[in-house]
Protein backbone atom coordinates (compact mmCIF):
# COMPACT_ATOMS: atom_id res chain seq x y z
CA UNK A 1 0.00 0.00 0.00
CA UNK A 2 1.43 3.46 -0.91
CA UNK A 3 0.23 6.60 0.72
CA UNK A 4 0.05 10.82 -0.07
CA UNK A 5 0.07 13.90 1.63
CA UNK A 6 -3.21 14.13 0.20
CA UNK A 7 -4.23 11.18 3.11
CA UNK A 8 -5.03 8.95 0.19
CA UNK A 9 -3.94 4.96 0.16
CA UNK A 10 -3.28 3.29 -3.50
CA UNK A 11 -3.16 -0.97 -3.38
CA UNK A 12 -2.31 -2.09 -6.49
CA UNK A 13 -4.75 -4.84 -8.06
CA UNK A 14 -4.28 -6.89 -10.91
CA UNK A 15 -6.38 -4.49 -13.07
CA UNK A 16 -6.03 -1.90 -11.68
CA UNK A 17 -4.97 0.54 -8.62
CA UNK A 18 -7.87 1.42 -6.17
CA UNK A 19 -7.96 4.30 -4.44
CA UNK A 20 -9.65 5.96 -1.30
CA UNK A 21 -8.62 7.72 1.96
CA UNK A 22 -6.55 6.93 4.93
CA UNK A 23 -8.22 6.53 8.17
CA UNK A 24 -6.57 9.51 9.80
CA UNK A 25 -8.77 11.65 6.82
CA UNK A 26 -12.07 10.26 8.01
CA UNK A 27 -11.40 10.23 11.43
CA UNK A 28 -10.50 14.22 10.27
CA UNK A 29 -13.48 15.02 8.13
CA UNK A 30 -16.54 13.60 11.07
CA UNK A 31 -19.18 11.70 9.45
CA UNK A 32 -19.38 11.83 6.19
CA UNK A 33 -23.03 12.53 4.86
CA UNK A 34 -22.49 12.53 0.57
CA UNK A 35 -19.93 11.11 -1.76
CA UNK A 36 -20.21 11.84 -5.44
CA UNK A 37 -18.19 9.58 -7.34
CA UNK A 38 -16.43 9.76 -11.13
CA UNK A 39 -18.02 7.99 -13.82
CA UNK A 40 -16.48 4.84 -15.03
CA UNK A 41 -14.53 5.73 -18.42
CA UNK A 42 -13.68 8.81 -17.37
CA UNK A 43 -9.60 10.20 -18.23
CA UNK A 44 -8.07 11.71 -15.32
CA UNK A 45 -4.74 13.24 -14.71
CA UNK A 46 -2.74 13.49 -11.29
CA UNK A 47 -4.54 16.17 -9.28
CA UNK A 48 -7.93 16.39 -11.22
CA UNK A 49 -10.56 16.43 -8.44
CA UNK A 50 -12.32 13.51 -9.11
CA UNK A 51 -14.11 12.80 -5.92
CA UNK A 52 -16.75 15.29 -3.99
CA UNK A 53 -17.29 14.79 -0.38
CA UNK A 54 -19.09 16.18 2.17
CA UNK A 55 -19.13 15.99 5.84
CA UNK A 56 -20.71 17.10 9.01
CA UNK A 57 -17.52 19.04 9.56
CA UNK A 58 -16.30 19.96 5.67
CA UNK A 59 -17.10 19.67 1.90
CA UNK A 60 -13.66 18.91 0.23
CA UNK A 61 -12.57 17.13 -3.09
CA UNK A 62 -10.10 13.65 -3.38
CA UNK A 63 -7.88 14.37 -6.48
CA UNK A 64 -6.69 12.14 -8.42
CA UNK A 65 -3.87 10.28 -7.25
CA UNK A 66 -2.20 9.33 -10.51
CA UNK A 67 -2.82 9.34 -14.32
CA UNK A 68 -5.41 6.73 -15.52
CA UNK A 69 -8.62 5.81 -16.47
CA UNK A 70 -11.64 4.98 -13.90
CA UNK A 71 -12.36 1.41 -14.44
CA UNK A 72 -14.91 1.57 -11.19
CA UNK A 73 -16.27 2.75 -8.02
CA UNK A 74 -17.73 2.08 -5.43
CA UNK A 75 -21.67 2.49 -5.60
CA UNK A 76 -21.74 1.15 -1.83
CA UNK A 77 -20.66 3.84 -0.78
CA UNK A 78 -22.39 6.51 -2.73
CA UNK A 79 -25.20 4.72 -0.88
CA UNK A 80 -23.78 4.31 2.14
CA UNK A 81 -21.39 7.36 2.95
CA UNK A 82 -20.37 6.12 6.43
CA UNK A 83 -18.89 2.90 5.08
CA UNK A 84 -16.03 5.35 4.93
CA UNK A 85 -15.96 6.31 8.05
CA UNK A 86 -16.08 2.62 9.54
CA UNK A 87 -13.73 1.24 6.84
CA UNK A 88 -11.54 3.66 5.44
CA UNK A 89 -9.15 1.30 3.92
CA UNK A 90 -11.06 -1.30 2.97
CA UNK A 91 -14.60 -1.17 2.32
CA UNK A 92 -14.67 2.14 1.90
CA UNK A 93 -12.39 2.61 -1.17
CA UNK A 94 -13.42 4.99 -3.54
CA UNK A 95 -12.35 3.89 -6.93
CA UNK A 96 -10.06 1.98 -8.96
CA UNK A 97 -8.21 3.37 -11.53
CA UNK A 98 -5.98 2.22 -14.53
CA UNK A 99 -2.65 3.48 -14.66
CA UNK A 100 -0.88 5.35 -17.06
CA UNK A 101 2.07 5.26 -15.96
CA UNK A 102 2.70 3.25 -12.07
CA UNK A 103 6.10 5.16 -11.65
CA UNK A 104 3.98 8.23 -10.50
CA UNK A 105 3.45 6.11 -7.05
CA UNK A 106 7.80 5.61 -7.18
CA UNK A 107 7.72 8.30 -4.66
CA UNK A 108 4.73 7.69 -2.55
CA UNK A 109 5.00 6.89 0.77
CA UNK A 110 4.86 3.46 2.48
CA UNK A 111 2.92 2.61 5.37
CA UNK A 112 5.37 4.00 8.41
CA UNK A 113 6.37 6.59 6.30
CA UNK A 114 2.60 8.23 6.66
CA UNK A 115 2.66 7.38 10.14
CA UNK A 116 5.43 9.77 10.80
CA UNK A 117 3.94 12.19 8.44
CA UNK A 118 0.72 12.58 10.53
CA UNK A 119 2.15 12.26 13.75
Amino acid sequence: MKFTEEHEWLRVEDDGVVVGITEHAANELGDIVFIELPEVGTEVAKDDDVVVIESVKAASDIMAPIDGEIIEVNEAIADEPGKVNEDAQGAGWFFKIKPSDTSQMDDMMDEAAYQKFIS
